[in-house]
């Protein structure tokens, strides 16, 4: 809620998020924020959880819900009902936010109560909210994402409110975004990127736009119309607007407004990447690699590294294409092999991390950190003489589908 407050204040009539248009102003996304979070009182809710796709609702609710002091739940709107219906009875009591046409999955929950999100959006429309003060505090949680591994239920892992901002100050300038810039997410918001790209943006003071739904042709009209600067995708993605883009042959007017173009979440073909450097060379590329339980990114190979790697000669330096690149600021990274000791430099092993943003806690096991704050990633990897660090996959072999362990 402090960056959503900074943010209203730095910028208040600059578009948050939307269309440049019709979208909200950060002022309006300011009260829409404390409008949630007066209905989040006065029905008691403890949590709230969200079943539904990217929305303009997104960035409110996420910020309503840390001003009443509860915990965001975005569940995966893709499982069956059971299991939607399984993980919100897990955070009971609760209020419920679905998606339009859809409230119906989640009726008959005890201690869950339901509401269209074109229902309230409408009604919050019109609503002031009240002038309700609000604390922070590191230690409370801010948000729950359900994680999923091969065997067992999902975890909730816990980010508390100390781990995100821990993030984002050490990732995002405030007020580092011109007033013409907008980013566009296609990632859904259980995923924690969906959950870091509202804060990051809001922080930067940059437009934000959501597409529901990830189709190609979508994706390259949105970002030709609102004149899209940054965009965030998964590899499968890529991949798929490099072929809309090779499709459209030379008299492509291609993606003039697209200054950066970040991607994660998955292994990211090589093929795929040079391709796009190609038909994208003012676009800046960065490889992100994170986790739920790190509050996301982790490591980055920037846009230098990106072209330098193409263009070089260097078998080591070419490899790096390939690489999740180097630690953030504040991020260690520790290859361990499997009695625990140190690996050499060229070793593959377990991945290990530490830092501020590293929450590695799940709501019903507790913390998985070490007694000096190491988390264990499941993860395999190793790091070359330069420190870039090669993810091999994840030790329990989970799959990845658009960005998200299934």
């Amino acid at each position: 809620m402090m960056l959503l407050e900074m943010a209203a204040g730095g910028f208040a009539d600059r578009v948050a998020v939307g269309t440049r248009d019709s979208g909200l102003t950060f002022a309006e996304l300011f009260e829409r924020s404390g409008a949630i979070a007066d209905r989040l009182r006065s029905v008691d809710a403890g949590h709230l959880v969200l079943a539904d796709v990217s929305s303009e609702a997104l960035p409110a609710l996420l910020f309503g819900a840390s001003w009443a002091g509860v915990p965001f739940v975005p569940l995966n709107y893709r499982l069956a009902d059971a299991e939607l219906r399984t993980l919100a009875g897990r955070v009971s009591p609760a209020l419920a936010v679905a998606e339009p046409g859809a409230a119906g999955r989640l009726d008959g929950i005890d201690g869950v109560e339901t509401v269209d999100r074109a229902v309230l959006w409408t009604e919050l429309a019109t609503a002031l909210s009240a002038d309700h003060d609000w604390a922070f505090d590191g230690e409370d949680v801010a948000v729950l994402l359900f994680t999923s591994g091969t065997t067992g239920d999902p975890k909730a892992a816990v980010l508390r409110q100390r781990h995100l901002v821990s993030y984002i100050l050490g990732s995002v300038e405030f007020g580092s975004a011109g007033e013409e810039e907008a980013a566009l997410v296609s990632v859904p918001p259980y995923h924690v990127a969906g959950i870091a790209a509202v804060l990051s943006n809001a922080f930067a003071g940059r437009r934000l736009l959501q597409l529901p739904t990830f189709e190609p042709n979508a994706w390259i009209d949105l970002v030709r119309s609102e004149g899209v600067t940054s965009a965030m995708v998964v590899p499968t993605m890529l991949a798929r607007i490099v072929e809309h883009l090779d499709a459209e042959g030379p008299g492509s007017p291609g993606l003039p407004t697209l200054r950066a173009l970040s991607y994660g979440g998955g292994r990211m073909p090589q093929p795929v990447v040079e391709r796009a450097l190609e038909l994208l060379p003012d676009t800046r590329f960065v490889n992100a690699y994170g986790l739920t339980e790190t509050s996301s990114t982790v490591a980055l190979l920037g846009p230098d590294e990106h072209r330098a790697a193409v263009a070089s000669n260097d078998p080591a330096v070419r490899r790096r294409l390939a690489s999740a690149g180097r630690p953030m600021p504040g991020i260690e990274v520790s290859i361990r092999d499997e009695a625990g000791a140190e690996a050499p430099v060229g070793q593959a092993g377990d991945i290990w991390l530490r830092g501020e943003q590293v929450s590695g806690e799940y709501r019903e096991q507790g913390s998985r950190l070490t007694d000096d704050g190491w988390f264990p990633t499941n993860d395999g990897g190793w790091l070359d003489d330069e420190g870039y660090l090669f993810v091999t996959g994840r030790i329990d072999d989970v799959i990845v589908k658009g960005g998200q362990n299934i």
